[in-house]
Formats: C-alpha cells, sequence, structure tokens
C-alpha cells in the first residue's frame, strides 16, 4: 500500500500505544517517518521495527513542552529525509482528579503536555510545510475535548483546547495549503488506560461499566485510530480542515 507514498511524516509519543500503532501504519503506506518522543529507547524500538519491514525511520528524543525540542524535533527530521509534510500530535498525558482534587502542579503538567505541546510542534512544523508547499497536521484530541466526564477536569479542559486549537489553526494556515484535524477517540486500549483498571473484582466491574457506555460495546485499539490517521495523512481527505472527528465506538450518539 502507498497512500503515503513520498510523504515524510513526525509523529509525538511515537513509541507506545497509539503513537506507535500510527507510526508503523504510516511507514507501512509508504511515508517516511520519524517517531519522537521522551523515552529514546521506546522510539528506537519502533524506528528498528520500521527499518525491518523495509521502511525509512528515525527516533528522536523530544520533550514536546520544550521550544526548542519541538524545533530540533522538526529540523532533524528535514535534516535526514529532505523534507516534512505530515505531523502527528500524539504525545498526552492524563489526570484523574477535579478541580478541587487537583494539584496546581498537576495541572499545570496536563495542560502544558496536552495543549501547549501541540502548539510548540505545530508552529516548528509551519516553517517547513511553507518550504514544502503545504502540510497536514493531525492531532490526537480525546472525545472529552468534545464532551465531559466526572473527574476529568484537567484533561477536559486540555483537550478541549486541543479542538479549538485545530479549527482555529485550520483557519489561519488554509491559505498555505496546510490541512489540520482532530481525532477524538473515546477509551482506547493503551499502556495509559490499563492503569485506570486493576484485576480486582472492583477494577472488573469499572470496566464492564465503562465498556457499557460505548454502544459498539468495546474499547478502541491503536490501530482503530491509525487508519483515520492515515486517512487524514493522506491525499483522500484533502478536501477536509478544521474537523473534529468523534472516533468513540458511538458514545457521543446519544
Amino acid at each position: 500500500m502507498t497512500r503515503l507514498a513520498g510523504k515524510v511524516a513526525l509523529i509525538t509519543g511515537g513509541g507506545t500505544g497509539i503513537g506507535r500503532a500510527i507510526a508503523l501504519a504510516f511507514a507501512r503506506e509508504g511515508a517516511s517517518v520519524a517517531a519522537a518522543g521522551r523515552r529514546l529507547e521506546k522510539v528506537k524500538d519502533v524506528a528498528t521495527e520500521i527499518e525491518k519491514q523495509g521502511g525509512a525511520a528515525l527516533a528522536l528524543q523530544c520533550d514536546v513542552t520544550r521550544a526548542k525540542d519541538a524545533e530540533r524535533a522538526v529540523s532533524e527530521t528535514a535534516k535526514k529525509f529532505g523534507k516534512v509534510n505530515v505531523l502527528v500530535n500524539n504525545a498526552g498525558t492524563l489526570s484523574v482528579s477535579t478541580v478541587d482534587t487537583i494539584s496546581e502542579a498537576d495541572w499545570d503538567r496536563v495542560i502544558t503536555v496536552n495543549l501547549k505541546g501541540p502548539f510548540l510542534m505545530s508552529r516548528a512544523a509551519l516553517k517547513e510545510f511553507r518550504m514544502a508547499g503545504g502540510g497536514t497536521i493531525v492531532n490526537i484530541g480525546s472525545v472529552l475535548g468534545l464532551v465531559a466526564m466526572k473527574d476529568r477536569a484537567a484533561y477536559c479542559a486540555s483537550k478541549g483546547g486541543v479542538t479549538l486549537l485545530t479549527k482555529a489553526m485550520a483557519l489561519d494556515h488554509a491559505h498555505e495549503n496546510v490541512r489540520v484535524n482532530c481525532i477524538c477517540p473515546s477509551i482506547v486500549e493503551t499502556e495509559l488506560v490499563k492503569g485506570l483498571f486493576d484485576d480486582s473484582e472492583q477494577g472488573r466491574r469499572l470496566k464492564q461499566s465503562r465498556v457499557g457506555t460505548i454502544p459498539l460495546g468495546r474499547f478502541g485499539k491503536p490501530a482503530d485510530v491509525a487508519e483515520v490517521a492515515v486517512f487524514l495523512a493522506s491525499e483522500e481527505s484533502s478536501w477536509l480542515t478544521g474537523t473534529a472527528i468523534p472516533l468513540d465506538g458511538g458514545l457521543t450518539a446519544f
């Protein structure tokens, strides 16, 4: 398959979970992939896997909350592959808390990683997009950027910001042939989510209760998100920008 042939993609949080699935799917579709993450060993594993399958890959250590890291990740990707066409802002973090229970430091951490990170990475990528004659940004938001739930105040605030940042950037940069879209998944089975449900009877009941809120009857899988990301990065979606797509098993259809 070559839906992304000739494209160069930079994926943050590319070492595990959704980011890893996106990196592998992009490589399968013909893209050269730079996988960026705080844990270098994880993104190196992904790059090695891509190369073993005959793809082109680069592993980058990057903290998306630091402007210099964002700029370096973009410049090293361009240096390695000659250009940057696609940015996937996937790096994120979670806090289970209300405004009454979260610390100020934890609030700042969630907002900084989930909202400032995409801002810094997008700003850095725009320079390369302009030289390439355009580009595509795929933000990995959340269904909780569209609707709220209990005990997720900071997370909802950060992902709601990502939803509207997506729309604002889409309007600001459409004239530069830059498209910006957001995928808003419901709960996806990743390392981050596994920590929410322990192996106790209570944990199992809690998990069953959450599954029961999803009309299609299952949690999402990283591959579900990856396939939508491929579509948004490809020319198949060339007239699509400023969207926030609920990828949620029907959760928000009520």
